[in-house]
């Protein structure tokens, strides 16, 4: 099992969601220009004023000597044509970056890039960028199956919607670790290691992993931070003809946005940062604050599973639900369940499908009909909801999101831990924030303990003085990134605007809440925020 600090929207899993329940119920079954720089935030009517260049906020992490020659990058020209295959009705192209912005003659990578053009003919407002998260989670993936259909029409009609897949990522240069195979044997690892040889055999998987990403992804590993990819999407917004930088970030993609605040503030546009990190808080502390997350929303599966007609874990609340769960989880370490799969159900691939419910509420019936058959021993239905957690397909081919949101995640911030026993030593407090899922959370956070690249972010307050007012949106219940994140995040941030979502879910924007949905839309189309006590539910 491997859950760490893995910060994305819940789109794929709620459609997974869906089309299993859909499945249960009916049984076995040409080349176009680039864009042309348009006015944007702050310019006068009939004039254009675009940076196109490093220079306009000086060399910022790069230094002076690289600022020049990373002129040439942001000269490049996009060169749209139409996507193929699921892409069908969007534009892609692909746009070269430095491997190393400190050494730009270092060599180049490639970033896969698609958008949807504004469907209205009037009152065009520029490029929206949009990120799901993960880290690793495929932006453009998100645009086509998500933005480009679920966000407000108005929004798509006077903005073309863009995506970049972030370095490391999806079609982007990926960094990858293991085979399918490998892959399949590494997330059906034992969660909870109770004897000193499970203890040896946990820390050998991770390890395995970490020695892939090091064979397979070599220089990758060291250019993959949340900052180099901040840098990047800068690159893209001046390829675009774009002055200002408008962008909706969700989960992880608000720290990605909230970086680019920080070292681009005068090109900030209009950010909205959708179930907020708080990029001031250790590992450690983010993994056990995940923790009670997670157990935030178990406690809400619970109560909405009693009032049903049956409810596999009892009706009688959410701590008896709780003690079942657990129960069930254990017996599978021992006694995996078989599936219509050739693999069976351990007790991580279960812990994981649980996870993956958690983060949409529309996933809440799968979840209870999963329980329920594993109950009469099928575990098909966990499996699937593992699977979708993981991006694994039917064919048992998996995305390479796994191995971007380590490598990411290592490269960011120091450790958790350092080895099993620091592990140990906080099992008490990861199991007070989450009598359910503490445990498996607090060894799920050992991932970077071996990680054979060193870290270089570190935690800290961002403030992106002189930026443009940014919306920070924060859900109550969120479990993957708590409400109080949010809270910090919009309070760091010099013009940081707080909405809150009182409700379940990880993040809140195009999730039903028409109170949300206007307030950030009216954001993104007038550059008007809500009041800072506006509060939906």
């Amino acid at each position: 099992m491997d859950t760490s600090r893995l910060l994305r929207t819940s789109g794929t899993l709620a459609a997974t969601a869906a089309l299993l329940l859909s499945a249960l119920t009916a049984g076995p079954a040409a080349p176009t220009a680039s864009a042309s720089a348009r006015p944007q935030d702050g310019d006068e009517p009939g004039t254009t004023t675009v940076a196109t260049g490093p220079e306009e906020t000086g060399a910022g992490p790069a230094g002076p000597a690289a600022a020049g020659l990373l002129r040439p990058y942001y000269a490049q020209k996009l060169r749209w044509h139409s996507c193929t295959g699921k892409g069908a009705g969007f534009e892609c192209a692909s746009m070269k970056v430095p491997l190393d912005y400190a050494s730009p003659r270092a060599g180049d990578i490639t970033l896969a890039v698609a958008r949807k053009r504004a469907t209205g003919s009037s009152g065009h407002l520029g490029s929206l960028l949009v990120n799901p998260g993960g880290p690793g989670g495929s932006a453009i993936d998100y645009l086509q199956s998500h933005a480009a259909t679920k966000y407000p029409a108005e929004v798509r009609a006077r903005y073309d919607l863009v995506a970049a897949d972030p370095r490391g990522v999806g079609r982007s240069t990926p960094v990858t670790c293991l085979s399918d195979g490998e892959m399949d044997r590494y997330t059906q690892a034992d969660p909870n290691p109770r004897t000193a040889a499970q203890t040896r055999g946990y820390v050998a998987n991770l390890k395995k992993f970490s020695q892939g990403c090091a064979t397979r992804a070599g220089r990758m590993l060291r250019h993959v931070s949340t900052v180099e990819a901040a840098r990047d999407m800068d690159v893209l917004r001046g390829l675009l003809g774009d002055g200002k930088l408008h962008y909706v970030g969700a989960s992880y993609g608000t720290f990605l946005g909230a970086t680019y605040a920080e070292l681009f503030p005068s090109r900030v546009g209009r950010l909205v940062l959708d179930g907020a990190l708080d990029p001031s808080l250790s590992a450690e502390r983010i993994n056990r604050e995940q923790a009670a997350g997670f157990q935030t929303a178990f406690t809400s599966f619970a109560r909405d599973c009693a009032r049903q007609v049956e409810c596999p874990l009892g009706t009688t609340g959410p701590d008896e639900a709780g003690k079942r769960l657990r129960a069930f989880l254990a017996r599978l370490a021992g006694h995996p369940l078989t599936t219509h799969d050739s693999r069976r159900l351990t007790e991580g691939l279960a812990t994981t499908g649980v996870i993956a419910a958690m983060y949409d509420e529309g996933a809440w019936p799968a979840l209870r009909r999963a329980l329920s058959d594993a109950a009469d021993g099928d575990g098909t239905v966990l499996l699937a909801l593992s699977d979708a957690y993981y991006e694994r397909d039917e064919h048992g081919a998996y995305s390479n999101l796994m191995a971007a949101n380590s490598a990411v995640n290592c490269l960011d911030a120091p450790a958790a831990f350092h080895g099993p026993e620091d592990v140990r030593r906080a099992l008490p407090a990861f199991r007070k924030a989450s009598p359910v899922l503490g445990e498996a959370l607090a060894w799920a956070s050992l991932g970077c303990a071996y990680w054979p690249v060193r870290p270089t972010g570190h935690p800290h307050r961002i403030t992106a003085h002189g930026a443009a007012p940014i919306l920070v949106v924060g859900t109550t219940r969120d479990p993957a990134t708590p409400y109080p994140w949010a809270r910090s995040l919009a309070s760091q941030l010099s013009s940081g605007r707080l909405l809150t979502y009182d409700g379940d879910g990880h993040t809140a924007y195009t999730r039903g809440s028409e109170c949300v949905d206007e307030a950030v839309d009216s954001y993104l189309l007038t550059r008007t925020p809500p009041p800072a006590t506006r509060r939906c539910s």
